[in-house]
């Protein structure tokens, strides 16, 4: 089509403003219109000979008419069809025919101008050629790089021998700006376009080169990102299918959340062990065996408490002040307990490492009831620590405290672990109570284990079995309770400091039940002091003849026992009007009946019976060791529940009672055991058997410390002679004669002061060193001897 067809130029026609881009004179396309300037135009252009101006935007959002608001430039072309939308827009179907310029405007409604067609200047065809040769090579370049450019365009470009057509085409196909495709459309030299257009192809592609490059990588990075995606949507598409919910994928994100959280907390190997388990499970179907075990392992140590810490500072003042509050007497452990603080302290306060601190265990050891581990609860009172109570008594499996491994069905962490999780800090107070009564199995020995638990120099790095990762328990505070340490190994008796926790006697626990007892149960009993009272005779005798104990745990239950009948009387109006006194004659209404924890003396000197002192895991006990002779030919009967110790003792001082007897120290009766007078002395144990008990016969007893009593015993017998009722005695006896120490005097003594015993006696040895831990009170009303030799005890007993 010919633009000679539609008149001579230059011409008046209407002009279309284009907003987006330029057209060419070779396209046919759609123009959507919808501005009231446009349709007019439009209109105008049908009503004469079709042929219309399109001329592009110099602004998009540019609503007005004017002159400078769109270029002078554009393409000359005729309206092919029209078509109303239903939007309301308006399809114009434009075909190019030439370009145009505009150089005048003629009317503005509609828009029409005075337009003249664009020619072009003459050119050299020969530079002409080897500049469009340089621009097909660069074209060649971009199209390989490009999407933008179609196979189809590269022939055509090939093909046609107008430079001018060529950089039209090319110039359509760039994504250009307005101004610089402004710069090519209104140019008339055909060189200056060509090397234009060659700088714009060279910078189109670098610009593809550059984002083919960052293309590629974000590329590689998002099919990464998408196959992963893909890959847990199939995955979820697939449990959904399979019935599992999203609150599963919800739990996983929150362990995820929770792991990160405690993560700057945590051994490297505990974080990468816990991950390693949570993808675990995003891999596992829900309802599978091994999902649970997972799942309740990844609950179970995320539940530890890293990087939480008691942070109270330590003040030994406040230390002192609540075991004075809760606990009467006990003068040596609360200052060992004062001072292992007191390290503590200072050690903070000068900014030092802990590491003294925290090498020493403490173990109290004693009879039940006196309070061991209620000093532990006063300990973490002081410092405001959660206590965490582990019971050893009858551990015999080492999983117990190790934890179980992941493997075995219901495995859990040990206990120790447990502990950790309960307090929520990771340096709690924790009392291994009853560290003597652990057992030994074919399923291992705790005690090794408490070895490791108890060592600083281990404990650092404690591995779980069930956490398959190492804790530190360096920061708890461990304290141990026992009552007979001699059933503690001796490694593990190494690593601690045993502190005596030992008996009260009758005035300690008079003045424990006034101050602490009594108040407290009134309280548990929500009676009122005004309500009840317990008269001192009424108490010292529940104390003397209810109770059966070293400690005040059975006292604290008697006092009970009356408080809840107390309750109970004033519910039913008994006693509404006035106070309820409890004296002496109303225990029998209160009390159930008498348990005398120690005969005392009735005063009466006796042949063969002797008064032994021995200690039990309830505190100290008075024993009458009894003996008598039979015909017989000097054989040794040992009868009590008597232990092998016991009964080697038995021999021992049968043995060296034949000495004395032989070296004649021991004087016998000329007349009554003897068939003649001429009779040797040394003859007669030869001629009686002995019979040694010792009464309660089926409470076993053992130890070496009854030597003494059982050779006085056979001595009285054998002599005829009787002995002091008010003396009472303990003491190793070697076949020698000679005397040696023995251990729980404090307790021996108590129990003699309670048994109205005046004399004891004791060894040597222990009469040096441990006189300072006996009471006053025991020390003022009982005489306290020492002896080296059973000579000197014989002496002080026999009459």
């Amino acid at each position: 089509m010919q633009i000679s067809n539609y008149g001579n130029f230059p011409s008046t026609i209407p002009v279309i403003i284009e907003d987006e881009v330029f057209m060419y004179p070779f396209m046919i396309a759609p123009i959507f219109i919808t501005d009231e300037a446009n349709i007019k135009a439009a209109n105008k252009a049908l009503e004469q000979n079709d042929i219309v101006f399109v001329s592009c935007a110099k602004n998009s959002q540019e609503q007005k008419r004017l002159k400078d608001s769109f270029y002078d430039v554009g393409v000359i072309g005729n309206i092919m069809r029209k078509v109303a939308l239903p939007d309301g827009r308006i399809k114009l179907l434009f075909q190019g025919i030439t370009k145009g310029k505009i150089l005048s405007i003629e009317s503005e409604d509609p828009l029409q101008a005075l337009i003249e067609v664009i020619a072009y200047k003459d050119y050299d065809p020969d530079k002409i050629n080897a500049i469009m040769e340089v621009l097909r090579e660069k074209v060649t370049n971009l199209a390989n790089i490009s999407q933008f450019f179609p196979p189809d365009l590269l022939k055509t470009i090939d093909d046609n021998d107008d430079p001018n057509r060529i950089v039209d085409l090319i110039a359509s196909t760039l994504r250009l700006k307005k101004e610089q495709s402004y710069q090519l459309f209104a140019s008339d030299d055909t060189e200056k376009r060509l090397l234009l257009l060659i700088d714009l192809v060279i910078e189109e592609t670098q610009t593809q080169k550059l984002q083919k490059e960052i293309k590629s990588k974000v590329h590689n990075k998002m099919e990464q990102i998408n196959k992963e995606y893909f890959l847990k949507e199939q995955l979820k598409q697939i449990q959904k299918e399979l019935g599992v919910d999203k609150q599963r994928d919800e739990e996983i994100d929150q362990y995820y959340q929770k792991l990160d959280t405690i993560k700057p907390f945590m051994d490297k190997e505990a974080y990468k062990e816990i991950k390693k388990q949570i993808e675990r499970l995003t891999r596992m179907h829900q309802d599978s065996a091994d999902a649970n075990i997972v799942q309740s392992y990844i609950e179970w140590v995320l539940e530890i408490p890293f990087g939480k810490f008691g942070r109270k500072k330590l003040s030994i003042k406040n230390v002192q002040k609540q075991l004075d509050s809760d606990h009467y007497s006990l003068q040596k452990p609360k200052e060992r307990i004062v001072e292992y603080f007191a390290i503590r302290e200072l050690l903070a306060q000068r900014h030092k490492s802990d590491t003294e601190g925290k090498g020493t265990i403490l173990c109290f050891y004693g009879p039940p009831g006196v309070g061991k581990t209620s000093l532990a609860n006063s300990i973490a009172k002081a410092i405001n620590r959660p206590l965490i109570r582990i019971a050893l008594g009858g551990l015999e499996d080492v999983n117990e405290l190790r934890g179980h491994r992941r493997t075995y069905l219901g495995a859990m962490p040990g206990r120790i672990v447990q502990g950790l999780i309960e307090a929520k800090e990771m340096n709690p107070v924790m009392v291994l109570d009853e560290i003597d009564k652990v057992g030994r199995s074919m399923r291992g020995d705790p005690t090794s284990v408490l070895l490791e638990i108890l060592d600083p120099e281990q404990n650092t790095a404690f591995r779980d079995y069930y956490t398959n990762f190492n804790i530190d328990l360096s920061s708890i505070i461990f304290i141990a309770t026992a009552n007979d340490i001699s059933n503690i190994p001796a490694p593990l008796r190494d690593r601690m400091e045993f502190i005596s926790v030992s008996s009260y006697t009758p005035q300690e626990k008079e003045s424990i039940a006034k101050k602490y007892l009594i108040p407290q149960e009134l309280k548990k009993h929500a009676l009122k002091p005004t309500e009840v009272s317990i008269t001192p005779q009424a108490l010292k005798i529940i104390i003397e003849k209810y109770t059966r104990e070293a400690g005040v745990r059975n006292l604290r239950r008697s006092i009970a026992t009356i408080m809840r009948k107390c309750a109970k009387a004033i519910l039913e109006a008994k006693h509404a009007t006035h106070k309820i006194i409890i004296s002496p004659k109303d225990l029998p209404h209160y009390l159930d009946k008498i348990v005398f924890e120690i005969d005392t003396i009735n005063g009466e000197d006796k042949i063969g019976v002797i008064n032994g002192l021995a200690w039990t895991s309830v505190g100290g006990d008075v024993l009458k060791i009894e003996a008598i002779k039979i015909k017989g030919k000097g054989a040794l009967t040992l009868t009590g529940s008597l232990g092998d110790v016991m009964k080697e003792s038995g021999r021992i001082a049968f043995s060296v009672i034949k000495v004395l007897i032989d070296s004649q120290d021991l004087p016998l009766p000329t007349k009554k055991g003897r068939k003649n007078k001429k009779e040797p002395q040394e003859q007669i144990y030869n001629l009686y058997d002995i019979h040694l008990h010792v009464p309660e016969g089926a409470t076993p007893k053992d130890g070496p410390s009854a030597g003494i009593a059982m050779a006085s015993a056979i001595a009285s017998i054998l002599s005829e002679r009787k002995t002091h009722s008010d003396i009472a005695m303990t003491g190793e006896l070697t076949l020698t004669g000679a005397v040696l120490p023995i251990g729980g005097l404090k307790e021996k003594l108590i129990a003699a002061h309670k048994a109205g015993i005046k004399k004891v006696l004791i060894p040597e040895k222990n009469y040096k060193r441990d006189l300072d831990d006996i009471p006053q009170e025991v020390k003022q009303e009982v005489e306290i001897t020492p002896v080296n030799t059973i000579q000197e005890v014989l002496k002080a007993v026999l009459l």
